[in-house]
């Protein structure tokens, strides 16, 4: 499996481009501010074709350049409990936020509606770009934060891991997402940390919304937010 990571222009939100293989069609996840001209870079550089944008959940820094990545043809997907945030994310978005978005790109944030967008659901399995994904609703960051779950992990990585998490802002490394910000629910969080995070086998590869790779094992002997739950 294809897996590349490009890293946005703020906040340092991860998106990555994943595909069964160079020349193949891929999925986009979690496409942040400033990442449209890597992805286009990327997409021509493996001969890539969009099949779909994943998003883990819709805070402004996982969705703000999804719309110029669909391009009008490509669908976004979101779970249905954080489609609202996809229509306008910039409306609960603070302004000193959005001044500092203006200062660092000499123009006003501005947005529009990706023209497909998919409602997503918890326990769904999605075939796209000939890649098998489970979804798994796990709230607490957002109301509508999901996991998508791949079979498989990226070429060249060591044999402990045998299948990949996408975990957006739901578990880091070391760390795991705010619960402070509106929507945020940190109850939520530890249920969806005890119930859908510590299942997930000590052999998944765990790609985070910020920061560097990890797996589960690490995770659940040496972060603090799990071992406090086991």
């Amino acid at each position: 499996m294809l897996v590349i990571s490009i890293e946005a222009a703020a906040f340092g939100t991860n998106c990555y481009l994943v595909a069964p293989a160079s020349g193949e069609e891929c999925l986009i996840v979690d496409p942040g501010v400033g990442v449209e001209a890597q992805v286009a870079e990327t997409l021509a550089q493996h001969g890539l074709r969009p099949a779909a944008v994943l998003l883990t959940h819709g805070h402004l820094d996982h969705t703000y350049s999804v719309t110029p990545v669909c391009g009008g043809t490509t669908a976004a997907y979101i779970h249905q409990d954080d489609r609202y945030r996809l229509r306008d994310p910039l409306a609960s978005t603070s302004p000193q936020l959005l001044g500092m978005l203006e200062q660092q790109f000499g123009r006003r944030a501005n947005w529009a509606e990706p023209d497909t967008v998919v409602d997503l659901a918890g326990g769904q399995e999605l075939d796209l770009a000939g890649l098998s994904l489970g979804v798994a609703h796990a709230p607490g960051h957002t109301e509508g934060s999901v996991l998508f779950s791949l079979p498989g992990v990226p070429t060249g990585m060591p044999d402990e891991v045998d299948r990949t998490v996408l975990t957006g802002d739901v578990l880091f490394a070391g760390s795991i997402g705010r619960t402070d910000l509106p929507g945020g629910d940190h109850s939520a969080m530890l249920r969806s940390l005890r119930d859908v995070v510590l299942p997930l086998p000590d052999s998944s590869l765990v790609l985070p919304g910020h920061g560097p790779a990890t797996s589960i094992a690490r995770e659940r002997a040496t972060n603090p937010y799990l071992t406090s739950l086991t």
